[in-house]
């Protein structure tokens, strides 16, 4: 009999993949943990039953939540991500070598266990000396940081359980509090298609704690939501448009580059009434 990942976008839509065989599955005290081995595109993590990445495709989303704000910062020293349990951001930010220090605050420890466990081309991120792993909350560590970071990365899930507070204007006025005066937020916002609201929210709430700059770009993310994926950047002095060649230069990437960064700023139409209504 064959086994399929079922993930639910809407009520009215959901996407299947092909599943051989669940390679981790644990309950933490936030949520269902776990790993399947999916027939076409590798590995995934669930979270809850929600799909958070397959092997074939979360470079797509990684790479843009990344390298769109650190290629624009002039001096992208000090990185905070708050999530990212599975490391994909955290690997994407080690290929900037201005990077001094990396704090990656992940709520949930058994998240980053199933990614040792089952993905360990990530997880060799996480044991990086540039790298401090942080197992706390990311609302509250937030709290107890002034003018410590250039960079805030927030790779959380969908808004709801314990990422709901990473969506709050309180969260992002803190981050602000966080950065130092040419200091970045980029944080993931869902689809503008089918969670609008979340879109809207996060660029009014990010304008609403201060941030003179506050853009939003769209990417792919094949599986989140089968369509564009909505980034908001909050900037303190820099234009997220302008990207610094010297910044960009030798990544190796499959899907950013220079163009594409410059490109992904070009908002469709719906998407450019949905921040003005």
């Amino acid at each position: 009999m064959e086994l399929w990942l079922v993930d639910r976008h809407t009520d009215d839509l959901k996407v299947a993949l092909r599943v051989q065989r669940t390679l981790f599955r644990r309950q933490s005290a936030y949520q269902l943990v776990e790993v399947v081995e999916t027939a076409g595109f590798g590995r995934a993590l669930l979270l809850d039953g929600v799909l958070q990445i397959t092997e074939a495709e979360e470079f797509c989303y990684h790479e843009m939540l990344v390298h769109v704000p650190l290629g624009f910062h002039p001096r992208p020293e000090r990185v905070l991500i708050v999530g990212g349990g599975d490391a994909g951001a955290l690997r994407e930010v080690l290929k900037h070598e201005e990077v001094r220090e990396v704090d990656l605050v992940e709520i949930d420890q058994v998240v980053i266990e199933a990614t040792r466990e089952c993905f360990p081309r990530l997880a060799a991120a996480f044991d990086h000396p540039k790298v401090r792993l942080h197992v706390a909350d990311g609302a509250q560590f937030i709290r107890e940081r002034r003018d410590a970071y250039d960079v805030i990365l927030v790779d959380s899930t969908d808004p709801g359980g314990p990422s709901l507070p990473l969506f709050t204007e309180e969260f992002y006025g803190r981050c602000r509090e966080a950065l130092r005066p040419e200091g970045v937020l980029s944080a993931q916002s869902d689809s503008p298609l089918f969670t609008a609201e979340v879109v809207r929210q996060t660029y009014r709430r990010l304008r609403a704690v201060g941030f003179p700059i506050v853009e939003v770009y769209v990417s792919d993310a094949p599986f989140y939501a089968l369509g564009p994926w909505a980034f908001v950047i909050g900037s303190l002095r820099h234009d997220p448009r302008r990207v610094l060649p010297e910044r960009v230069a030798g990544l190796r990437t499959r899907y950013y580059n220079p163009e594409v960064h410059r490109a992904c700023f070009a908002l469709p139409n719906f998407v450019r009434d949905l921040l003005s209504g």
